[in-house]
């Protein structure tokens, strides 16, 4: 029993990840999920953007440059 006890201690966000996990797919929420997902990495990207505007330019000018 201690042994058991010791894993759960050492894994325990890896067992709260599968349980929400879990609770995502019986609940149906993942519809949700990715949608949202998709939102704030799109607002992350902007502020990315806006923020190193030059850098964006210099590289998107190189790719373009390669093919």
């Amino acid at each position: 029993m201690e042994k058991f006890l010791q894993f759960i201690m050492n894994n325990k966000y890896p067992i709260i990840g599968a349980a929400i996990a879990i609770l995502i797919i019986v609940t149906g929420l993942y519809h949700l999920i990715i949608p949202v997902a998709l939102i704030v990495l799109g607002i992350y990207a902007g502020i990315y953007f806006q923020k190193n505007k030059e850098d964006v330019k210099e590289k998107i000018k190189n790719l373009i440059d390669k093919l």
